[in-house]
């Protein structure tokens, strides 16, 4: 992993191009939640999630290293996509993005918008993940994985900045997709030798993290049915639930419903659109109301890249 020098390094670049996002308490959602509800809003990104941040730091050292790359290839449901588009577009590097066959149509356009080649390819993430690998080996393009040392401590700023400006926090609910996210804000609790509670959050139907979590060792489901495409995930990595059984206290799970009641309550209370994982966060807490009570705790608002049908049904409901 990483030490607290290199995590304040790996700040500095990317605060260049991605300012510091804000964390406010909003006095509605404490409200409603009976406790002190800090929202960190990663949705404030140029990226429109908190992923832009570890793309920023893995092209500028990759390139670094191999100065001569023809190309790079990924797999993903969107926001992983949207930050190296916006990485490999700043660095003039060509990158070919695989997503699943019915993948969301506004986040392809944006990956499309910010310069990158976008292919639909399999029915899920991990199945597009597996084909990006094969055509990386096939073509002599750089398979950039969607979790990696670099990734996570790009990715884990955003922890340093939530962590040092709101003190004593309780606990912080941090939703997973592949894990960059949660193991930042795990390894940034330690860095700064912090007794916060981290609490990690899946969808219900995508629950391969909490099974692994629970059982000791790596589940992978059949399915994951959610429309929160960035917790779309049904194999675990090795990696990524090692650091999490180390340092997350428990993982919760949230159903769609739940989700969708998340999103309309940001919307209501704080006038910020989130996407499905964006507000899982705060569904978990919500969930978890009796708990908190009185506590002053933390959401992950990890990205708003959520398509105007979606949001419509989750406003509605």
């Amino acid at each position: 992993m990483f030490d607290l020098y290199q995590l304040r390094q790996a700040a500095k670049l990317i605060h260049q191009s991605v300012p510091p996002t804000p964390q406010y308490a909003w006095p509605l959602l404490a409200k409603r939640l009976g406790c002190e509800v800090w929202v960190k809003h990663e949705n404030h990104t140029p990226a429109g999630a908190f992923k832009v941040r570890g793309g920023l730091l893995y092209v500028d050292e990759l390139i670094k290293r191999e100065p001569r790359l023809p190309g790079l290839i990924t797999a993903t449901r969107g926001n992983h996509g949207i930050s190296l588009a916006m990485a490999a577009g700043k660095a003039g590097l060509p990158l070919q993005i695989l997503v699943p066959e019915g993948n969301s149509s506004e986040k392809n356009a944006a990956m499309r918008a910010s310069g990158a080649e976008v292919i639909e390819y399999g029915r899920d993430f991990d199945t597009a993940r597996l084909r990006a690998a094969e055509l990386a080996e096939a073509n002599g393009w750089h398979f950039v994985p969607s979790l990696h040392p670099g990734l996570i401590r790009g990715v884990a700023t955003y922890a340093l900045e939530l962590l040092e400006a709101v003190p004593k926090l309780r606990r912080v609910y941090v939703p997973i997709g592949l894990g960059s996210g949660i193991c930042g804000m795990i390894r940034t609790r330690d860095l700064l030798g912090l007794d916060t509670e981290i609490i990690g959050v899946v969808s219900s139907a995508a629950d391969a993290y909490a099974q692994s979590f629970e059982q000791g060792r790596l589940v992978t489901t059949d399915t994951a049915n959610t429309f929160a495409d960035g917790m779309a995930c049904r194999m675990p990595a090795p990696e990524a639930l090692e650091v999490i059984r180390g340092g997350a206290a428990r993982i919760a799970r949230v159903d769609d419903v739940e989700i969708r009641h998340a999103i309309r309550a940001l919307h209501e209370d704080t006038h910020n659109l989130a996407e499905g994982a964006g507000a899982a966060a705060l569904a978990a807490a919500m969930q978890e109301r009796e708990n908190n009570h009185g506590e002053r705790i933390a959401v992950v608002l990890s990205g708003a890249n959520i398509d105007r049908q979606e949001l419509a049904e989750s406003l509605t409901l």
